[in-house]
């Protein structure tokens, strides 16, 4: 039965027949503003490397010297052989930099979620999410032995009526996207916080996409609002901004106790590599060391926005570098993708199931280190191609 099930998943090979595949596309060369694809120069306006420091000198002679002291990996988990000194410099970097009492790294992001959310609410809690919250934040609620709720995006009525519901001495984890990856929009943190003040609730705030985006020097979606305090855990990842792989969890130094004794994916996963946690202490320092960095990321969102607007595109409630250009068509969609790479641009596509088909769109993402003549040059051709295919001549009615 398996092998039938397995052979008769077709539909990335239907894809791959009409030539629009736009998955596993392969990189020959550093995660830059440009890279090489086939052996072409390539714009990339797909990385969620939002600072552009993964070719950084610092980040990478930090990672060499971390190899020669400690070698390669770990060889093992943190709760037993795979504590490094330098993960707990890392932790207590972490912690200060978004301002809670500990932190405590997980080898990925995902594995964050997965064993935070699945361990703190019991089988007669709750944990309430909201319906854009990254695929991670909905797997770890399944994980959990708590009734999950969810409430419709950004819609504080909705996430009410829910609490409403709820008894006041159970656990009630509102688990939501600081900024929504594939939107770009941010959650609605103010209202959250006074809903989870009126009924007793907790937050958790993934904030994977807002770390070395938002706030003072990026400390991130909680620092933006001064709300820091308000919210009882941060999660942030080293992919994005930190230029690197793995992800923390930051809250009180009870909670973080609580968590290294009964989060699963951080007891029965090995640990961040060596060179991993010693390129994000480096990016950490940059960072704050270099503020014009982040000021440029803004700048060229400002830049981007600007054209993308004038040129007619509709990019929805975004208010990060993260731009969705509506589409509204999967084929369309999966078109513009391919002919912007036959022509050196690099964008990512949003497609059903994933939103729905009238939702589908292109999410383009900005660098500190993209140009404006980088930005004009994949605007221009973005609008001319789509231009070519007819996004301009359906009716669009925005979700």
């Amino acid at each position: 039965m398996l092998k039938k099930k397995m052979a008769s998943y077709n539909a990335p090979q239907k894809v791959q027949e009409m030539g629009l595949y736009p998955y596993f596309r392969t990189i020959e060369s550093e995660q830059d503003t440009v890279v090489k694809i086939g052996g072409r120069d390539v714009l990339m306006f797909g990385s969620n490397s939002y600072l552009g420091l993964t070719t950084h000198p610092k980040l990478t002679e930090a990672s060499k010297a971390a190899i020669d002291k400690y070698g390669s990996g770990c060889a093992g988990s943190r709760f037993l052989n795979g504590t490094l000194d330098i993960h707990l410099e890392l932790e207590e970097k972490l912690a200060d930099f978004v301002g809670k009492e500990g932190a405590l790294v997980f080898s990925t992001g995902y594995q964050v979620n997965l064993g935070v959310i699945s361990s703190l609410p019991g089988r007669h809690d709750y944990i309430i999410i909201d319906d854009l919250d990254h695929a991670c934040i909905i797997d770890g609620s399944r994980l959990s032995f708590a009734k999950v709720l969810k409430y419709r995006h950004n819609d504080m009525a909705s996430l009410e009526k829910i609490l409403s519901k709820t008894e006041m001495d159970k656990i009630k984890l509102i688990a939501v996207d600081g900024v929504f990856s594939m939107e770009g929009d941010l959650c609605k943190l103010p209202e959250i916080v006074k809903l989870a003040e009126k009924y007793n609730a907790n937050i958790f705030l993934d904030d994977a996409h807002g770390l070395g985006v938002m706030g003072t020097l990026g400390r991130g979606t909680a620092d933006h609002f001064g709300l820091t305090d308000k919210v009882d855990l941060i999660m942030g990842t080293f992919s994005k901004s930190l230029a690197s792989i793995g992800g923390f969890i930051a809250a009180d130094s009870d909670t973080i106790n609580y968590l290294k004794h009964n989060a699963r994916s951080l007891i029965f996963s090995a640990s961040i590599a060596p060179a991993n946690a010693a390129s994000v202490i480096a990016a950490l320092e940059l960072i704050q060391q270099e503020p014009e960095r982040i000021e440029k990321l803004w700048e060229n969102t400002h830049y981007a926005m600007k054209l993308l607007n004038e040129a007619g595109f509709d990019t929805g409630h975004t208010e990060t570098p993260i731009i969705p250009i509506m589409i509204r068509d999967d084929f369309k969609t999966f078109s513009l993708t391919k002919l912007l790479l036959d022509q050196g641009v690099f964008v990512n596509p949003v497609v059903s199931p994933a939103v729905p088909s009238s939702s589908s769109l292109i999410r383009y993402s900005l660098m500190a280190t993209h140009t404006k003549a980088q930005i004009a040059e994949s605007v221009e051709k973005i609008y001319a191609i789509s231009k070519q295919i007819g996004v301009f001549d359906q009716e669009t009615t925005p979700a």
